[in-house]
């Protein structure tokens, strides 16, 4: 090979070898820019997704977003947006408030050992009820339980007082009320399965499509709202109203007995 031939092979070879640089320079430099955007589109991917955590936490939760929400008033009931349901004969001269809470146990505590007992004084005449239902047992533990027993009810309200009676006397029992720190009640199918033990109520499509489509839930919202905003001095459950005054045990730290029930309650009926 002549050095002319030489010299221009190596010409050649460094001009490839630039023209290889050049390209190899482009390549990293499109690279730095696809790095580059996607830490862009990841950081904004990032503060989207956080706006739209921050957006999802503070939206209200589905039950808070019914407190305005259009009432469906199961039948049996009157008042405002359906909240006032009294139960008994209209022979009866004096009505008691009940204020419970479906998760509380204390209120199952009374339906066991009292229940049979107001249900026989219902029945004879002796008094009405007015039932005030809550759900701050559902604020101890960010729950749910209480207001989906609460709109049950409602669905049992809406096929008879009858049904009403017995279905909350059913979730109350030993067997189907739940420990305070368990959330059975938010489960559609339990309830449902705590109501096939009511008569009236066992396998009733009706009455299961609606605890099932949430019929009742905004009432449900509503008469827990009737229970806070109660002029009674109500703050816990169970209570006892009669003519305006609470009634109470003889002592303020034993459950309810059906003898101290109807000695009070007989007190109230002659006051």
């Amino acid at each position: 090979m002549s050095k002319r031939n030489s010299q221009s092979a190596k010409t050649a070879a460094r001009e490839r070898l630039r023209q290889e640089r050049e390209r190899q320079a482009k390549r990293d430099k499109a690279r730095r820019q696809l790095i580059v955007a996607g830490s862009v589109v990841a950081v904004l991917a990032a503060a989207g997704g956080i706006g739209y955590a921050v957006v999802q936490a503070n939206k209200p939760s589905y039950w808070e977003g019914l407190k305005d929400a259009t009432v469906v008033a199961p039948a049996n009931t009157t008042g405002t947006k359906g909240t006032t349901v009294v139960i008994g004969k209209d022979s009866a001269k004096k009505t008691l408030k009940v204020y419970e809470d479906p998760r509380c146990p204390v209120c199952a505590q009374f339906e066991q050992t009292v229940g049979s007992t107001v249900k026989k004084d219902i029945d004879d005449g002796k008094f009405k009820i007015q039932y005030i239902g809550a759900t701050f047992i559902d604020n101890h533990d960010n729950g749910v339980g209480s207001k989906n027993a609460l709109s049950a009810l409602g669905a049992a309200l809406n096929v008879s007082p009858e049904a009403f009676l017995e279905y909350k006397t059913a979730l109350y029992s030993a067997k189907w009320h739940p420990d305070e720190q368990t959330d059975k009640f938010k489960d559609d199918s339990y309830l449902i399965k705590a109501a096939d033990t009511v008569p009236a109520l066992k396998n009733n499509t009706k009455f299961q499509d609606a605890v099932k489509k949430g019929t009742y839930d905004a009432w449900a919202m509503a008469m827990s709202k009737t229970f806070d905003d109660n002029k009674d001095g109500v703050t816990g459950t169970p209570s006892f109203v009669m003519d305006g005054k609470k009634l109470t045990t003889s002592d303020p730290n034993q459950p309810w007995t059906a003898e101290e029930f109807n000695k009070v309650v007989d007190a109230a009926l002659k006051a």
